[in-house]
């Protein structure tokens, strides 16, 4: 019997649950205890309510996502999918809040590693760390050093012991100290001598930050078996295990250190608290979220450069800067170290939290986006005019606006500066968006 043989193509392997692991992996197992102090300052100590308030709109927005991989499966971001389903200057728009997030991200986590190195090592102040870490950091992604999908599982692994041991210590600190009834149990939850709505919304548009990442599994598809099925279902599980498992790692740390009482430093304020369940842990937890962060810096930074190079190769950026690469190890050099020079600017005039605002700032931009288009393609031009199309995309929408407008005064100046020059800057580049658009879809790796 004559075979005929088939073009080589990627195998689907993927099953549900890896994709979700891979989801937890990218997201990581610590992600609300970086932002733990700036929450807890923002929400009046009502950290438990902002993680589920945001899940909740992160679960809509994660079902938007999933339904938009299946109609764009080989490749696709929220720049796609409200390009082609909306519009294609509103496509350049959500693409735009995108090159924020990216150019936010490396930042953000200089910030915060060199915070917590300066409070191991508070001999060397903080500029200096920044300065340390710019350098590592940069210089790595120029030798075109990645940490590989091993060693990142390895990571997420370690971080998993980490935060069981943590749970154990926080244990027996909570149920071998003195406590007033039931009503320290439900206070992380709702205190009513420092409830305050607008506060409890603003730390929620913090909280966001925790599932920044859980899009990425979309970018799985051809690799993922029946994945009009489980790209979807793993988009939404993985915000849930990360949003529940976020739930009790804080729920513990605000049971453990009172909102009353002031954190020694607010960005690193998670690590003072596993010190207080046990002294040993403010080592042990402070070194794991030090590294988990350095290697976020590391892809982050990377992402970046990669993205500006591929405005530079459409030539949407200056091609002889942007599009240039390193022939040696193929890597964008002059965008890595742009990407790190701009993150250490922003390492000395831009706190944490306001950093981290900013990148939800456009975060919540491409959600609304990709709600939006979702609900045009399922709904709007779809041949059923069903409820489980309109219910998802609306309230994941309506969620996500409701956050953005709660973003401080701050973030929504400078986001909205960042909006401006891009909006001018795209105006003017495609003729009063009547040329073809510029591309924000990372490039293929070289």
């Amino acid at each position: 019997m004559e075979t005929t043989s088939a073009p080589a193509r990627l195998r689907r392997t993927l099953t549900l649950w890896d994709l979700i692991l891979y989801g937890v992996i990218v997201i990581q197992p610590v992600a609300p205890m970086s932002v733990f102090g700036v929450l807890s300052d923002r929400g009046h100590g009502h950290v438990v309510t902002t993680i589920l308030i945001a899940m909740v709109a992160m679960l809509f927005t994660a079902i938007s996502y999933g339904r938009m991989a299946r109609a764009y499966p080989s490749a696709g971001s929220a720049f796609t999918y409200v390009g082609q389903e909306i519009n294609p200057a509103l496509g350049y728009v959500t693409g735009w809040s995108m090159v924020m997030d990216y150019m936010l991200n490396p930042m953000i986590c200089i910030i915060w590693i060199s915070q917590q190195a300066h409070v191991f090592a508070p001999a060397i102040p903080y500029w200096g760390w920044a300065v340390f870490f710019f350098l590592l950091i940069t210089g790595l992604n120029i030798q075109g050093v990645k940490t590989s999908a091993r060693v990142n599982t390895g990571l997420a692994v370690g971080m998993g012991v980490v935060i069981a041991i943590f749970f154990v210590t926080a244990a027996r600190y909570i149920f071998g100290n003195p406590h007033d009834g039931a009503g320290f149990f439900t206070r992380p939850f709702y205190d009513p001598q420092l409830w305050n709505t607008k506060a409890v919304l603003g730390g929620t548009s913090i909280a966001v930050l925790t599932y920044i990442g859980f899009d990425g599994i979309s970018t799985l598809s051809e690799e993922a078996e029946n994945p009009r099925r489980n790209i979807l279902l793993a988009t939404v599980l993985t915000c849930l295990v990360i949003g529940i498992l976020s739930a009790f790692e804080v729920y513990a740390a605000q049971l453990i250190w009172p909102a009353s009482e002031p954190f020694p430093n607010v960005d690193t304020a998670f690590t003072f608290v596993a010190g207080r369940a046990w002294q040993p842990m403010f080592v042990v937890l402070g070194f794991t979220l030090l590294v988990a962060n350095f290697g976020s810096a590391l892809g982050a930074q990377l992402g970046a450069a990669r993205l500006l190079y591929g405005m530079g190769r459409s030539k949407a950026l200056p091609q002889s800067f942007f599009g240039a690469v390193e022939p040696k190890r193929h890597v964008p050099q002059n965008n890595v170290i742009f990407v790190g020079v701009v993150a250490l600017i922003g390492a000395f005039i831009v706190s944490y939290g306001l950093g981290a605002e900013m990148l939800n700032f456009g975060a919540l931009i491409a959600f609304m986006g990709v709600n939006l288009a979702a609900f045009m393609r399922y709904f709007v031009r779809g041949s059923e005019k069903k409820i489980s199309n309109f219910v998802p995309p609306i309230a994941g929408f309506l969620i996500c606006l409701l956050l953005w407008l709660n973003l401080s005064r701050p973030a929504k100046i400078a986001g909205t500066i960042w909006m401006a020059v891009g909006i001018i800057f795209g105006a003017i580049k495609t003729r009063g968006f009547r040329g073809n658009l510029i591309d924000f879809e990372l490039p293929p790796e070289e």
